[in-house]
């Protein structure tokens, strides 16, 4: 499952497991890992998360027959998709995003108009790129309990 910051990830991933199923949220301590890198010919540092990909890697070779559910969205993602039965977007409008970051409790990221921008131009750059390489798209302006239901469908289709 992937989606943009405020599309209810962690909410849905959250319920799933109070249901029963065997979840992993890759932004817990272990999953991932912050890289710093050099960008193009202005020497601009940067960095970003990505997937731990050894650690995935055991996860996914793990001998388990009930569904796992694998919640995240860094750039590395997509060299796992092959592995994954399905790949789930999350998405929302904007308006509902910027809603749910300016009211949830459980995460400050997005509180600052610079990270609220930040959300808005990952929406505009990033979610195309999670769009072309899902099998499934949730309207996740729906209610929490219709997104579990329609994630706990998928995985028993495969």
């Amino acid at each position: 499952m992937t989606g943009m910051s405020g599309t209810g990830k962690s909410s849905a991933l959250a319920e799933l497991g109070r249901r029963g199923h065997r979840v992993v949220d890759t932004g817990d301590p272990g999953w991932r890992e912050y890289r710093e890198y050099v960008e193009s010919s202005d020497a601009l540092h940067r960095g970003e998360w990505l997937w731990v990909e050894e650690r995935i890697t055991g996860l996914l070779d793990s001998d388990d027959d009930g569904s796992l559910f694998v919640e995240g969205c860094v750039r590395n993602q997509s060299v796992f998709y092959d592995r994954f039965d399905a790949v789930v977007l999350l998405s929302a409008h904007s308006d509902v995003i910027l809603d749910r970051v300016a009211r949830r409790t459980t995460n400050d990221y997005g509180k600052t108009p610079l990270e609220r921008a930040m959300i808005l131009d990952d929406l505009a750059r990033v979610e195309p790129i999670l769009r072309e390489g899902c099998t499934h798209e949730l309207d996740a302006s729906r209610p929490l309990a219709d997104i579990v239901d329609d994630l706990t469908a998928i995985a028993a289709r495969r």
